[in-house]
């Protein structure tokens, strides 16, 4: 029987000094293959709104869409441990709400943890959504759901003032229980202070080599994804190409009437059909 990855394995992962692999999926089959590939995290991210629905940022996601996703996750994966996203507005407005819509994302997803973005300012709140049995992950650095205040998707602490609250926020996270942090588009010695004054955990996307683990979006590893491309991404396979020319030849085939041809064709008894015309 596969071993399950729990939050306990990743603070285990930690301690031995082995890196930890994360991946964001949406769906069955890419929560499939991550799996199968090894993967230690899946997290269902709310950036599915720019990559599989559409949107233009994070904010319009709600939280049914990410249930509705995460369902389809939970049930691709057998060995990672799946984490969702709690959407905009979901744990900002109170704890009590912030609970509430934790609980509904892990009891109806299947999945044992949630993630949320914010330092300091949502350390109450991770107390809360952790005293309630839910293992949170943080978020620091840019924060997607902030892009507005932000003014744009920068890179986060690169002057001391910001960099100290940064760390005081990595801090605060882990005094409130949470099991690990994403650290977002950070400098990398930053990204390296915080990881080892942390005892959790620190998962980088684009904040260098020494962060505990990395992740990456699905669509980004596979080179799935084509308009947006920031420089925290390196592409493991080119499949945007390739899966456009199969659909391309698939419909050039149906258009000359070249598919389906007999090997993908069903038959029967021709005196039968032959009985059927003359009926």
């Amino acid at each position: 029987m596969t071993k399950k990855v729990t939050t306990l394995t990743l603070q285990e992962m930690k301690k031995a000094g082995n890196k930890i692999a994360m991946a964001t999926a949406y769906d069955y089959p890419s929560a499939r293959i991550a799996d199968e590939a090894g993967m230690d995290i899946i997290l269902v991210g709310d950036s599915l709104g720019m990559v599989v629905l559409g949107y233009e940022n994070t904010l319009r996601v709600t939280l049914e869409e990410m249930i509705h996703h995460g369902k389809a996750v939970v049930r691709g994966s057998k060995r990672a441990l799946v984490v969702i996203d709690l959407p905009f507005m979901t744990y900002q407005v109170s704890r009590e709400e912030a609970v509430r819509n934790a609980g509904r994302a892990v009891q109806e997803t299947g999945a044992p943890a949630v993630k949320l973005e914010g330092g300091a300012d949502m350390a109450k709140t991770v107390g809360r959504i952790v005293r309630a049995g839910i293992p949170v992950v943080g978020h620091i650095g840019l924060t997607p759901q902030s892009v507005g205040q932000l003014g744009g998707y920068y890179v986060q602490g690169k002057d001391e003032k910001i960099a100290k609250q940064l760390i005081k926020d990595a801090l605060a996270l882990q005094d409130a229980g949470a099991c690990s942090v994403v650290l977002e588009a950070v400098p990398w010695q930053l990204a390296q202070l915080i990881t080892e004054q942390l005892l959790i955990p620190t998962i980088g996307i684009g904040a260098g080599v020494h962060c505990d683990g990395q992740v990456l979006v699905f669509h980004d590893i596979l080179g799935l994804q084509t308009e947006i491309r920031p420089k925290f991404v390196k592409q493991y396979g080119a499949f945007f190409n390739p899966m456009t020319d199969a659909m391309r030849s698939y419909i050039n085939e149906v258009r000359g009437a070249a598919f389906p041809s007999a090997e993908h064709t069903y038959t029967m008894d021709e005196e039968i059909v032959r009985r059927l015309r003359e009926d």
